[in-house]
């Protein structure tokens, strides 16, 4: 899987971009705050119209403009694709491949596929829940499309549950409403439960060994998911899943209306972090957190790799900076083979690493490369 070229127009502070990539490494530097993340954020974006950043897609847009282009050239299953996103203020985007448009974004997973790890990702295991949901849910959506359908979903029924949950009171018509929310809540709450469970499964198949290669044997790390407590089995079918979660719905209804809450759900679901039969998020040090929040990451990749057979594209937003020689080290031995981009600084960070193309970007715009 490999990007070999992208197109940009008006994305972040872009107003024009092209540039043209190598399949191994790929070192983008530059000074601080002249558009390497944004270029990264770019690429990202091609393989599942999510940013790690931005909360809408007009943020995606240079000021001083009212649309956006993004277009990458990308082999991946064995032949090429044109794919192509314009952005525009006040109206949904429109997805392109091969020249043919695309209804929603389902049609787009599984072309491009990425890994992207910035500073940010080194704090996963201290930060709260919902972080860690979105690594899980940035994940499974580039892998199974029926996801990301089914989340997006959730989350439209959880937003509307919660203004008539808020509102009731004042408006006790939308408890009449109330019922069939909870019903669709918990058919496609079911499956974000279910597909949660077989991801993070696979991830406790990858990232303990990665995790005791880092610490030399000397720490065993742990995952388990925290979902709903009706679910007595996350990995069961969806069905079995969907009648639980009535039956903890149904349990907490009074609890909802009193607190004018949704306190009922998958929107509360946690990935469970354990070094040595201990928490990491209680009691680990600053490395054992940022080795487990690595391990997690190249986990992802190696988990793509085994379904596709071939690597993701890994993107390194300055994350190198944030860690110690021997972590430094241990990421670079783990990422040959596949397409790689780093961003840095200085480029001589990197003189232990035989990158394929070194480009610079200043204010915008490609120097060389």
């Amino acid at each position: 899987m490999v990007v070999n070229a992208i197109h940009l127009e008006n994305f972040r502070n872009y107003s024009a971009l092209n540039a043209q990539f190598c399949p191994g490494i790929n070192v983008i530097t530059g000074d601080n705050a002249q558009g390497k993340t944004n270029l990264l954020e770019a690429i990202a974006y091609l393989s599942a119209c999510r940013s790690h950043r931005a909360r809408a897609d007009s943020e995606l847009i240079r000021f001083e403009a009212q649309r956006a282009r993004l277009e990458g050239e990308i082999f991946s299953r064995n032949r090429d694709f044109r794919l192509e996103v314009r952005l525009g203020r006040g109206i949904r985007r429109q997805m392109w491949s091969n020249g043919v448009r695309l209804k929603n974004t389902g049609e787009l997973t599984g072309i491009l596929k990425t890994v992207l790890f910035c500073p940010e990702d080194l704090d996963l295991i201290r930060a709260g829940a919902a972080e860690r949901r979105k690594f899980l849910d940035g994940a499974i959506c580039q892998l199974r499309p029926r996801y990301g359908a089914a989340l997006a979903e959730y989350k439209r029924l959880l937003e509307q549950k919660r203004r008539i949950l808020r509102d009731w009171p004042e408006k006790p018509s939308l408890l009449d409403l109330l019922e069939d929310y909870n019903l669709r809540m918990c058919q496609t709450g079911a499956l974000v439960i279910h597909y949660r469970a077989h991801f993070i499964q696979k991830l406790n198949q990858c990232a303990p060994a990665i995790h005791a290669s880092f610490s030399n044997g000397r720490e065993n790390l742990e995952l388990a998911y925290q979902t709903v407590k009706t679910v007595t089995d996350p990995l069961a079918p969806a069905q079995t899943i969907f009648t639980q979660l009535q039956d903890h719905m149904a349990r907490h209804r009074q609890a909802e209306l009193e607190a004018r809450s949704c306190l009922s759900g998958p929107h509360k679901d946690d990935l469970l972090v354990d070094i040595n039969a201990r928490s990491v998020r209680t009691y680990g040090s600053q490395g054992q957190t940022r080795t487990a929040a690595l391990s997690l990451e190249l986990a992802q990749r190696e988990i793509f790799y085994d379904n596709d057979g071939e690597y993701p594209v890994l993107l390194l937003d300055d994350v190198l900076s944030e860690l110690d020689q021997r972590r430094q080290e241990f990421v670079l031995n783990r990422i040959q083979g596949g397409q790689v981009f780093i961003t840095c600084c200085e480029s001589d960070r990197l003189s232990a690493l035989e990158a394929g193309q070194v480009l610079r970007i200043e204010n915008g715009a490609l120097l060389e490369g």
